[in-house]
């Protein structure tokens, strides 16, 4: 990631989250220059303060006003807050970098992949809403871009196994808690709707009444948004495991043409923000805390040649979420 071109003054919503937390690692990781940092969470939270650039910054809470002179404001506290608040930040002269599901589907948001659309955002673009699209998505769609960009797709399927911390710091929490009492034979679940530890929980969010979640529903809508192609068939299947972080997902994607397998890891290997494993494959433990979407197994269907199937995983609370949204910070002000 670039350095910015000038120290910036920045709002963290939902800063004591786990999303929070790793935006505020990235920026001590990368030495980003910070002239201010307003974090800003929940009444619980004040007296609290976080630590950035050697500097103790307390903890605010949201109220009018407080957006007054930041460059950008960072949003990770649920689709209420970022309704109500995030077009606040925009009337105070800040970029709002929206990691909820608020203005995802909006017309007139930009839903952005640094790598995929980037282009839709340049450092003389005014203050708005953009939106950080939903984990599962962001993953998918750096894997997917190479393939339409070289080959054109027909339709994707996926199936994705998601990491309890994509269920944040109380998702993360149960799953711990219940391996410290694992001989416990009944755990009673209050993150997910069912027992997490040795189990698969094929439920990310609520159901429709088509019988897709609203995890799938993300992924199906926010994918063609985000490549640019409305009409892209995309098929999705949610699943929660027992994993502490890292979002996995298996994708089956039809190209337009028959193409070897030397040209489609070719594209994928030298696209930005891919990490090809073509001899092993990466799981969710060894991808946590890295940058790039790692992608193995990649190998041809049998019985329809211009199918390709891979192994996609990455860091959801990094990609997934706070690292998209300063990569988006990268293409405003670097």
């Amino acid at each position: 990631m670039k350095t910015w071109k000038r120290p910036l003054k920045v709002g963290l919503v939902g800063a004591t989250g786990v999303v929070g937390e790793t935006f505020i690692n990235i920026l001590e990781e990368y030495a980003q220059p910070i002239a201010e940092l307003r974090p800003f969470a929940s009444q619980n939270s004040l007296g609290l303060n976080i630590e950035l650039a050697g500097k103790q910054w307390p903890v605010q809470v949201l109220k009018p006003n407080c957006f007054d002179g930041l460059d950008m404001v960072f949003f990770s506290s649920g689709d209420d807050i970022s309704r109500e608040w995030a077009p606040e930040a925009v009337k105070a002269g800040a970029f709002a970098v929206d990691n909820s599901n608020a203005f995802r589907m909006d017309q007139d948001i930009h839903l952005v992949v640094p790598e995929v659309n980037g282009h839709l955002l340049n450092a003389d673009s005014k203050p708005q809403v953009i939106a950080n699209p939903n984990c599962s998505t962001i993953q998918l769609v750096v894997a997917l871009k190479p393939l339409l960009d070289k080959f054109g797709i027909e339709n994707v399927t996926v199936a994705t196994y998601q990491a309890v911390s994509g269920a944040g710091l109380p998702g993360y929490e149960e799953l711990l808690n219940q391996t410290k009492n694992f001989q416990q034979p009944d755990h009673e679940p209050k993150a997910f709707s069912k027992q997490i530890l040795f189990n698969c929980i094929p439920q990310i969010g609520s159901f429709g009444e088509d019988g897709f979640s609203s995890e799938e529903a993300k992924i199906m809508s926010e994918t063609p948004k985000i490549l640019g192609v409305k009409d892209l068939n995309v098929s999705a299947f949610t699943v929660r495991i027992p994993a502490l972080n890292s979002h996995s997902e298996a994708v089956w994607v039809t190209l337009n043409k028959e193409v070897a397998k030397e040209d489609v890891v070719n594209a994928l290997g030298n696209f930005e923000g891919i990490a090809v494993m073509d001899q092993d494959f990466p799981t969710a433990l060894e991808v946590s805390g890295e940058e790039p979407v790692f992608v193995g197994r990649i190998h041809q269907d049998r019985h329809n040649k211009k199918r390709w199937l891979m192994w996609v995983v990455s860091d959801n609370l990094k990609k997934g979420a706070a690292l998209n949204g300063l990569q988006i910070a990268e293409r405003l002000f670097c």
